[in-house]
């Protein structure tokens, strides 16, 4: 017979809200497994995304989104400055383009107020121009506390707190099945040396994988897991100097937050995600998505050259709501009342704001147990 080895707790996820549960697990004594089914952590969603510190505006009062959004942006604010991770609070402008555009803008005002972020403010067109003068708009909604951050960094600097406090990182571990038995979850982890794992804790923290991994474990009950849907998300580079020393923001479009001009931490602008509903991942670039972009971002900046994009990356946001729906949802985060197991915690549509709200996830998961 395959020996069992039994654990204390198993993180299934390497991404960047697996590895900030697993440090936030360690950090309160337990004994903590992650593991992870690439190569390397942050693989997936965490390296495809904006590398945005997202100041919390646009999610409903008193959802996850939300509350996480907020209270992880300030304690992801003070991590970077104790370790050292190369962020810069750069701001953000959500333009309107188009007068009508104006009103979304007061609406978003007092949903940021309620929302806790409170220090946003409206400008008008002048004033718009004389911050960014290659940006054009009707008013724009200033949210000084965005940022950018180095993702990676943040990831290791994770990792290293999981493994000074005992914690391992176990990579090529797909989980291939389970079971729910009393009072512990069998895992099936495949890889190079397959093994059988019975663990007192499991969180499914697995981003896009986290409905397959739900539904491979014998006595789950299937409707506590909710539907899923996949929105890809392009970016294209920008061949020359950024327009803008800040963030510049459209008005939202169904499923996304529109088009945006974002930098890294070397002032490089890239633009995206749109939005493009898929059954499948692929990680592919269209080039021809490009004449999308160029009619997106030429509302908030005319001068943007013909030629200037290139294609960069896509990414993959998980998410519990079709565009039927509006393409919305807030986290899932289930505690044991809620899957109906003492040893199991899971994860679902952890899309954006989940970088910038890990480590009040992590606490949040740490405070269901």
């Amino acid at each position: 017979m395959r020996e069992v080895l039994e654990l204390d707790c198993v993180v299934i996820g390497g991404g960047v809200v697996g590895l900030a549960v697993a440090r936030e697990l360690a950090i309160a004594g337990r004994e903590v497994v992650l593991l992870e089914a690439e190569p390397m952590t942050g693989s997936v969603t965490s390296s495809r995304n904006s590398e945005v510190i997202h100041a919390g505006l646009y999610y409903p009062t008193g959802s996850l989104k939300a509350e996480l959004c907020v209270a992880g942006k300030r304690r992801l604010y003070e991590y970077c400055r104790e370790r050292h991770i190369p962020h810069k609070r750069c701001g953000k402008l959500i333009v309107a383009s188009s007068e009508p555009e104006v009103a979304y803008l007061e609406k978003l005002l007092k949903q940021a107020d309620a929302n806790g972020v409170e220090d946003c403010s409206l400008i008008d067109g002048m004033d718009l121009s004389r911050l960014e003068p290659q940006i054009t708009g009707f008013a724009a909604l200033v949210s000084p506390s965005t940022g950018i951050i180095d993702s990676h960094r943040l990831m290791e600097a994770y990792i290293g707190d999981i493994e000074a406090r005992g914690g391992a990182i176990v990579l090529n571990s797909p989980v291939l099945g389970g079971e729910l038995l009393p009072g512990i979850v069998r895992l099936r982890v495949g890889g190079r040396d397959p093994v059988e794992v019975e663990a007192r804790l499991v969180v499914n923290a697995a981003g896009l994988n986290a409905w397959a991994v739900s539904e491979s474990i014998l006595g789950l009950e299937r409707t506590t897991v909710p539907e899923r849907h996949y929105a890809k998300g392009c970016y294209f580079s920008l061949a020359g100097t950024a327009p803008a020393g800040r963030l510049i923001y459209p008005v939202p479009e169904p499923g996304g937050l529109g088009v945006h001009l974002t930098l890294d931490m070397a002032g490089q602008a890239r633009f995206g995600p749109d939005v493009e509903w898929v059954e499948t991942i692929d990680y592919d670039v269209d080039p021809r998505r490009a004449d999308r972009f160029y009619a997106a971002i030429r509302r908030y900046w005319p001068a943007l050259a013909e030629g200037a994009l290139q294609p960069a990356y896509s990414g993959m946001r998980p998410k519990v709501m079709g565009p039927e729906a509006g393409g919305g949802g807030d986290f899932i985060i289930q505690g044991p009342d809620a899957t109906g197991h003492p040893a199991y915690v899971a994860l679902y549509g952890i899309e954006s704001p989940g970088l910038t709200a890990s480590m009040a996830i992590a606490e949040r998961v740490r405070r269901l147990i």
